[in-house]
């Protein structure tokens, strides 16, 4: 449960809090999309006042149907941030939500990112896990069937919880075999999975411990809460709450989260009972 980030230890027996920060203009969720490194500036200021452990950043929505972001217009968004990040918050861990190799390898290289959150699983870029271990970072590699565009297309399953974990049981597998250490798992929350299947998975989450890798999972203010509880986004924040407790009793060790403050007292009640 220890963590290196570029050589620092991010110790995640107690778990963690990764605060999004979409610099796009369609994700799913208003409230997290920043236009720009000033507006993201304060962004963070206010996440580090809640007690972030880790900001990710992402500059290509992976909403359902979303619109496709050249590699260039991804290099910009993040590299704008990156570069105010690094100049402001030196010392805060930040994670870069891409499945471009070519984008990891970029913000790595130039502003020392140590975290590479990986949507696709290294499906959507067969050079990803090779380019991992050149850089040496840590890596989320997540669930997903399809692409963001076709994702929601892609829900049959036989059993939804063994095919997910035979998928990413098998990607450990290769990751090790390039010398990849540092391996987060995301069980892929909504990316080619229907509501009932979200539930299967959170109800069965315990399972993904046998894997033996750190648990990130991603929930916040997703369908699976706002279509249960018949309201909008923005109005799922405490439906969010409850999902993440629940994965907490379940082993979950970071939580990537729209709302930081929220987030961490639901954090500090679990580590109260744990």
């Amino acid at each position: 449960m220890l963590l290196n980030y570029a050589g620092r230890i991010i110790d995640l027996h107690q778990p963690k809090v990764m605060g999004i920060l979409n610099v796009t203009p369609d994700s799913f969720f208003s409230g997290s999309r920043v236009g720009g490194a000033k507006h993201a500036h304060k962004v963070i200021e206010k996440m580090l006042l809640e007690g972030v452990d880790i900001v990710d950043i992402g500059a290509y929505s992976s909403r359902p149907q979303a619109a496709d972001v050249s590699t260039i217009d991804e290099i910009q968004r993040l590299s704008d941030v990156l570069e105010m990040i690094l100049k402001n918050f030196p010392d805060l861990p930040i994670s870069v939500d891409t499945f471009r190799s070519s984008v990891a390898s970029h913000v790595v290289k130039n502003y020392g990112v140590g975290i590479i959150n990986d949507i696709s699983g290294g499906t959507l870029d067969v050079n990803m896990f090779e380019t991992i271990a050149e850089l040496g970072v840590a890596y989320v590699l997540m669930h997903i069937k399809g692409n963001p565009q076709t994702m929601q297309m892609m829900t049959n399953y036989d059993n939804v919880v063994c095919e997910v974990l035979d998928f990413l049981q098998k990607r450990i597998t290769q990751l090790s075999l390039f010398g990849v250490k540092d391996i987060l798992v995301d069980p892929g929350f909504g990316f080619g999975k229907t509501t009932a299947q979200n539930y299967e998975l959170l109800k069965n989450l315990d399972l993904f411990n046998v894997l033996e890798k750190p648990l990130l999972i991603g929930v916040s203010r997703k369908s699976m809460i706002y279509k249960t509880l018949n309201c909008t986004p923005e109005n799922a924040l405490n439906g969010t709450t409850a999902v993440h407790f629940a994965a907490l009793m379940a082993g979950a060790k970071i939580l990537r989260v729209h709302d930081v403050k929220e987030a961490k007292e639901a954090v500090a009640i679990y580590e109260m009972m744990s």
